[in-house]
């Protein structure tokens, strides 16, 4: 085995944490519905994602009021006035 082990090992590079942080799993399943609309309507769109973005949002508005991530105004994340509570 390559000194470093297997995932490059220390070259002297620091690691860059991401943009938004980490964010806690969804270990209770409190989103799953959610969820799985917004993976059901990509599949059945041919994942087209942006026939889905109603169901993202809910998605991530269940997230922030959850506590499953930072609350942050969604239109941070493109979604306008268009996109209301239950658009898609």
């Amino acid at each position: 085995m390559l000194a470093g082990g297997a995932f490059g090992g220390n070259r002297g590079l620091r690691p860059v944490p991401p943009e938004k942080g980490v964010f806690p799993l969804d270990h209770t399943h409190e989103c799953d519905l959610e969820k799985k609309e917004y993976i059901n309507c990509l599949k059945s769109s041919g994942y087209q994602s942006e026939r889905c973005r109603g169901f993202s949002k809910l998605y991530l508005e269940c997230r922030i009021q959850r506590n499953l991530m930072a609350k942050q105004d969604l239109s941070e994340f493109g979604f306008g006035k268009e996109y209301g509570m239950g658009a898609s």
